[in-house]
């Protein structure tokens, strides 16, 4: 049995906000959870996501070792 007194209350239905909108509803300790980053906006999954090219670094790497690389 846990004891009485030490565990935070649980809420079931804590609202989750992004940007003042509410996106969700989860079970936490808090009463209230605000996030900056979510699914929706995240760039990963939005496509949004820039790579940066750092071509070269590889080469560098292998010529300054004096190494081979698979490629012909």
């Amino acid at each position: 049995m846990p004891k009485d007194q030490i565990h935070p209350k649980w809420f079931n239905d804590t609202p989750v906000f992004c940007d003042g909108k509410k996106i969700a509803y989860v079970g936490s300790t808090k009463s209230e959870l605000i996030v900056d980053v979510w699914l929706a906006n995240h760039p990963f999954y939005t496509d949004s996501q820039t790579i940066i090219d750092s071509e070269g670094r590889v080469e560098r790497f292998m010529k300054k070792y004096g190494l081979k690389t698979n490629d012909n």
